[in-house]
């Protein structure tokens, strides 16, 4: 017998009145762990409506009192870590140490957002025209959402809630019905933080439950993560509806890695990028491009790593790489695998039809590395979204760069190498929003953006600090002028 999971809403748990539901299936078991609900239209309007009614309220709190539950927010999931961890690791197959680092980096979204009485300071201008004086000051939208995704359960619902919260705007989460469960500890948290009802409301759900709530008229402002189709679907629904729209697609990540590079260090931290979370992140590495004389010792290497890395469960001791979300992701990763057999590629690491002792039903794919990929060909320009490692070549860091910037997405691009000059010319011509110099993961800390070029992103302001800010408030602009003859009126 599986749990069902709840929404809240208006500040109570409730049942769905859901006719369908889906299993919760833990990757690594292949066994159902709970029951998440589909949630119907109607009851997306009474949470909107909720929000709404909360709105006229909470926009009236002082920005001051309006961080006190993040900051006990902040305390709960700090206490709760573990237990929130093992969570994500039974619903998304991640390791334990990979779901302990996305709560961390989660709690830092809160921190960050605790300096809201100073990020949402507006300017002003005294006599901008003579006696007269003008202001920019900062508003909330009204009620926003966030649609995220399977892979970071944890981390991605904070890159949103804590600003639209301290900007004064009522929140509802609608996260993946793959991985649910973090979102019910979650919000028992903000339970215990003390948010006044209809302020922060969780709907699960599906397809149906999203076009709700990119239809309701009542919402103002949309955030999304997720894969380049979808991200594009959402951002053109939110936006036909005159809705705000921040929304995370998916990526193809180039690195470069040049001969000066020291190979040792290089290996490990792109076997991490790659292969960590099991390839399942939208800044996991997934192109590698060695650079003249670099390709013979650094295809050496890296299947040397791949074919060493621990893969199992991830509550258990040693386990570097867990599973893939489901069986039908693996089967994709292992169609598109094959794919690349037939465009010309190597297969030097296989980590097709492989199963993890005592854990046979679970979604596994090894790691894996393709040499020689077609630079023209499909599988270098899908995203895998799997623990596939592509391998190009290059003569030059000219040929590298023209390399990295021949794709439709632009999330992240990395370079290893010794040379200052190597890394100013890559950090100054490819085409990424986010650049990792000997970095294999160039995930922003919270204090800046999570940029996104290209088809990575759809909106004009990201996720985190100030973009956060922002993207949560409307600008209004006051001019006043008070003639002294008014004043001796009264």
């Amino acid at each position: 017998m599986t749990d069902v999971l709840l929404n809240y809403i208006n500040g109570e748990w409730r049942r769905s009145s859901a006719g369908a539901y889906l299993d919760v299936i833990n990757p690594a078991t292949g066994q159902p762990i709970a029951d998440v609900p589909l949630t119907p239209g109607e009851e997306v309007d009474e949470a909107v409506r909720a929000g709404m009614e909360a709105f006229e309220s909470w926009r009236r709190v002082p920005v001051g009192d309006r961080i006190q539950p993040l900051f006990k927010l902040k305390q709960l999931l700090e206490e709760n870590l573990d237990d929130l961890a093992r969570t994500i690791t039974d619903e998304c197959g991640k390791t334990y140490a990979e779901s302990v680092g996305e709560i961390r980096r989660g709690i830092e979204n809160v921190e960050v957002a605790c300096g809201a009485p100073s990020l949402i300071q507006g300017y002003n201008n005294e006599d901008i025209a003579r006696g007269i004086d003008e202001h920019m000051i900062r508003q909330p939208l009204g009620v926003v959402t966030a649609i995220t995704p399977f892979n970071f359960p944890g981390m991605i619902p904070l890159w949103f809630l804590p600003y639209a919260v301290a900007t004064g705007n009522c929140f509802i989460l609608k996260p993946s019905e793959k991985t649910p469960m973090a979102s019910q500890k979650l919000f028992q948290m903000l339970e215990q933080a003390g948010f006044p009802k209809g302020v922060v409301q969780l709907v699960n759900g599906s397809a149906d439950t999203v076009n709700a709530l990119l239809d309701h008229p009542g919402i103002k402002a949309v955030s999304f993560v997720g894969s380049t189709p979808v991200a594009k679907y959402v951002y053109s629904r939110a936006t036909a509806n005159g809705k705000r729209a921040q929304c995370q697609g998916g990526a193809k990540n180039p690195v470069v890695i040049m001969p000066d590079a020291d190979m040792e260090m290089t290996t490990r931290i792109l076997a991490d990028s790659a292969f960590g979370c099991a390839g399942q992140r939208c800044l996991a590495a997934s192109v590698a491009i060695p650079v003249g004389e670099a390709r013979e010792r650094f295809v050496e290497y890296i299947a040397d790593a791949a074919t060493s890395r621990k893969v199992g469960y991830g509550l258990e001791e040693g386990v570097q790489m867990g599973p893939v979300i489901t069986q039908e992701s693996k089967a994709r990763i292992e169609g598109l695998i094959g794919k690349g057999e037939e465009e010309g590629a190597q297969v030097l690491v296989d980590g097709r039809g492989k199963v993890v002792e005592g854990y046979e039903d679970g979604a596994w794919v090894f790691p894996t590395v393709l040499d020689n990929v077609n630079p023209k060909g499909e599988i270098a320009r899908t995203e895998i979204f799997g623990p596939v490692l592509s391998l190009m070549h290059a003569n030059t860091i000219e040929e590298a760069i023209q390399l990295v910037n021949d794709r439709p997405y632009g999330n992240m691009a990395c370079i290893f190498t010794s040379s200052g000059a190597a890394a100013r010319q890559f950090r100054y011509e490819v085409s990424a929003g986010n650049v990792g110099i000997n970095i294999g993961v160039a995930a922003p800390m919270a204090y800046f953006p999570f940029s996104g070029w290209n088809e990575s992103f759809f909106g004009d302001l990201h996720a985190q600090n100030h973009h956060g800010i922002e993207f949560y408030t409307q600008t209004k602009v006051v001019v006043e002028r008070w003639p002294k003859e008014w004043s001796r009126t009264f």
